[in-house]
């Protein structure tokens, strides 16, 4: 990277023109160090120290071994500069890491190489005899390149016996040369007159140059043409077309005649000539070549009006150049970076630019731009050079390459501008963690999978670049019901897969979670986590459990229907679980078979087993039923259920029909012991109503006692009250309510018969018949002396 050092200085030398290649210009590291620069030869070298130059040509070179600067070509101050003074060459040493710039001049002295000359050898006159004395002709001057005292300083004309030299000093510093006639002319006695017009120059050794004048003495013309302004101004812009008007000059001659017809003549000056010329007739001065103003920004063209006697005017047209916009601005790169680090800070510098533009006034004025919305800002260090410079902070995230256009535009009318364009690249940092691809996540795995399965990829990526965008993953430690996550699953370190370590069972665990870092490989790494769910679906893998009945090889479970049973009489209630869940647990009843399908059917949801019609005599006593309990699963799982409905009003007419049930349970006992069992039922049966007719009637008696009491009465109800209606998996039972008085030895009891009904069962082993039989009417008379009434589940 790139910074600009704020020590900037300035050497200046001064050496003559024409050196020979190779001379010494001056020791550049030892000037620079006695400005407390800290430059010497080794800091030359290792900043890469080179010289830039806004001029065409390269003049001087330096010498980087040694530390000096050197002539690089030869030298001529009239090349270079013309008549500008002073003459320097101006350029800038450049030095990098960090970018240092120094401004070096170099004044190019004078020396006398240069003679005076004319522009033309020899100068003719024809000059009438008449021509008073005091008369003027002009001279064409001579021009030396060189300046000061090795310039044209003197002239001399001989002889001086007809003529003598006026000098006149005009307002551009020139001299303007005229030959004076001093003694008055005779054509007789001297018809021609030869003189030597010499230029002098003050250099050592001093030079000359020499013009022949030739004077024809002519006959008498006695009036010189006069101009009508002593200087004449004219304005054009600079590269206006060849044959523009520049401007027209007018002399007028008193004379009559031949004597009276002017001409009208430029000054010989071969610069001059190359750029204007004039119609001898009419005066107007026309541009033949091209004027640039960066070259120069006027000029005076001296014209000489002569009549055809010889006898002439001076005069002079000034022409100011008008500068136009016709220079683009010159964008130079002095020093680049090709790449920067993302965090390199604010006000880093990237490029250094010189632009100059070589128009004048707002022409010359450069501004300069860069393309929008990047981060970086041109500055003006010093007058024609620019840095580039961050502005911001770099995201290489954002942006990994910059082209920045820089451009460069005047401000003339219409504006000319110029373009460069850097190509920058933006190195990368870890700077940027990676990034899930989601906050949380959620997977899915049927149970009973393989083990090693994958279940799903979690993915985070990372804005870097190369090594640090490369992204592993991690689980962190952690533990499900006290066991080790890692024994449940596993993630791949490239990809990111989750698999199973084991076989899941959802009637163990339904979900769990756990935590995965992703890290990447940068130096020093940064990372991210995220929670995963895993949610264990269940799978149809358990058939149907049936409740109730409760099916056992010792008994067989006979329900009793009435034979006044009306249709939709209750029978019984078959009660199954699923440990599945969802759908693979909604159970569904079916009656797969029956003795009788006429006669039952059973609940689709609930299981309930009802009667469909009116219990007829028709019936037969022995009713068998099977019920098939299925789960919704994919394939589905089912169970089955028997059962064995009597169809009777009383317990004898069971006897006969219900023996055979024991043979279809292959059990071989006595029929007679089957008999002798009812007869003792029926014989308790018969000693129990006596004695609950007894405790009614004391009962009504207690309670009509009670009725005159006058303490209050207070509710109460059993532990065991339930509604027998419900589905529950719970066994029927009796319900009950007891209500009793303050008096502990008094209360009123009520039996509520709701859901009681008439069970039989058979005991194949025994051969013996149990019955438990609701009571209805003995119970229901409000005279019974019942204290307490036990439960009796079915």
């Amino acid at each position: 990277m790139l910074y600009l050092s704020p020590i900037l200085g300035q050497v200046s030398y001064s050496i003559p023109e024409e050196m020979a290649k190779g001379s010494l210009v001056g020791n550049i590291a030892h000037d620079l160090g006695l400005d407390d620069l800290g430059i010497d030869v080794k800091r030359l070298k290792s900043g890469k120290a080179r010289i830039h130059s806004a001029d065409s040509g390269e003049y001087i070179e330096l010498n980087k071994d040694r530390g000096v600067l050197l002539v690089k070509e030869r030298i001529d101050r009239e090349t270079l500069c013309g008549e500008t003074t002073p003459c320097a060459l101006h350029f800038h040493i450049i030095l990098e890491n960090p970018i240092e710039m120094f401004r070096i001049t170099v004044e190019i002295t004078d020396i006398n190489d240069n003679s005076p000359n004319f522009a033309s050898n020899e100068k003719r006159f024809e000059i009438s005899e008449s021509a008073v004395i005091g008369s003027k002709f002009v001279l064409e001057k001579a021009t030396d390149p060189d300046i000061g005292l090795n310039g044209l300083q003197s002239y001399s004309l001989k002889p001086t016996e007809n003529f003598i030299l006026k000098l006149e000093n005009q307002a551009d510093g020139s001299k303007k040369i005229e030959m004076i006639l001093q003694k008055s002319l005779d054509r007789e006695s001297q018809e021609q007159i030869s003189l030597l017009l010499t230029a002098l120059d003050g250099g050592e050794p001093q030079m000359s140059g020499t013009m022949q004048i030739y004077v024809t003495v002519l006959d008498a013309n006695d009036n010189a043409p006069v101009f009508s302004k002593p200087v004449y101004k004219a304005v054009i812009t600079e590269n206006s077309p060849k044959g523009t008007s520049v401007a027209t000059v007018s002399a007028s001659d008193r004379d009559k005649g031949s004597n009276g017809e002017i001409s009208y003549i430029i000054t010989k000056s071969k610069r001059l000539s190359e750029l204007f010329q004039i119609d001898r007739k009419s005066g107007e001065v026309i541009l033949v070549g091209a004027v640039d103003f960066e070259k120069a920004k006027h000029y005076q063209v001296d014209i000489e009006a002569i009549d055809n006697g010889g006898l002439s005017d001076s005069g002079k047209i000034v022409v100011d150049v008008i500068d136009i916009n016709d220079n683009s601005p010159n964008v130079n790169v002095l020093s680049k970076s090709d790449n920067i680090h993302e965090d390199s800070p604010p006000n880093t510098v990237i490029a250094m630019l010189s632009v100059n533009d070589p128009d004048s006034g707002q022409n010359g004025q450069v501004t300069c731009s860069m393309n929008e919305n990047i981060p970086f800002k041109i500055e003006s260090t010093l007058n024609g050079i620019y840095s580039l410079v961050t502005e911001t902070a770099l995201d290489r995230e954002i942006a990994s390459q910059y082209n920045i256009s820089v451009t460069c535009s005047d401000e003339g009318v219409p504006s000319l501008s110029s373009s460069v364009t850097l190509t920058l690249h933006i190195s990368d940092v870890n700077d940027n963690a990676p990034v899930f691809e989601k906050t949380s996540y959620e997977a899915y795995i049927v149970e009973n999978n393989t083990p090693g399965v994958s279940i799903f990829t979690v993915k985070a990526r990372d804005t870097d670049w190369n090594q640090n965008a490369r992204v592993f993953y991690i689980m962190e430690d952690s533990s499900v019901n006290g066991v080790p996550v890692s024994s449940y699953v596993s993630v791949s370190a490239d990809s990111g897969v989750i698999h199973a370590v084991r076989s899941f069972d959802y009637e163990q665990i339904k979900d769990f979670q756990f935590r995965v870092k992703a890290q990447d490989g940068g130096s020093p790494p940064l990372s991210s986590n995220v929670t995963v769910q895993i949610l264990i679906q269940d799978q149809n893998d358990n058939a149907p459990q049936v409740l109730y009945p409760v099916q056992s090889g010792g008994s067989l479970v006979a329900e009793m229907v009435p034979r006044s049973a009306d249709v939709g009489y209750l029978v019984t209630k078959v009660v199954a679980v699923d440990v599945d869940s969802g759908q693979n647990a909604w159970l569904s009843y079916k009656l797969q078979k029956a003795t009788d399908r006429a006669l039952f059917e059973v609940g689709l949801q609930n299981g309930e087993i009802r009667t469909i019609r009116q219990v007829t005599d028709k019936d037969v006593v022995k009713q068998r039923l099977t019920v098939i309990v299925e789960d919704n699963g994919q394939p589905s799982r089912s169970a089955t259920v028997n059962f064995n409905v009597a169809v009777a009003d009383s317990f004898p007419e069971v006897l006969s029909e219900f023996t055979d049930f024991t043979h279809d349970k292959e059990y071989n006992d006595n029929l007679t012991f089957y008999l002798v069992l009812a007869l003792a039922v029926v014989s308790f049966l018969f000693i129990m109503c006596l004695v609950v007719i007894i405790s009614v009637k004391i009962y009504r008696w207690r309670q009509s006692r009670l009725y005159r009491s006058s303490l209050p009465v207070i509710p109460y109800y059993p532990p065991r009250y339930s509604d027998t209606l419900g589905t529950g998996t719970l066994p029927h039972v009796y319900n009950y309510e007891v209500c009793r008085t303050t008096d502990s030895r008094k209360s009123d009891c009520k039996f509520d018969r709701t859901g009681s009904q008439n069970i039989l069962i058979i005991d194949p082993s025994s051969g013996t018949m149990q019955r438990i039989q609701s009571e209805k009417s003995i119970l229901d008379e409000p005279d019974s002396p019942l204290e307490l009434l036990a439960m009796m589940p079915i």
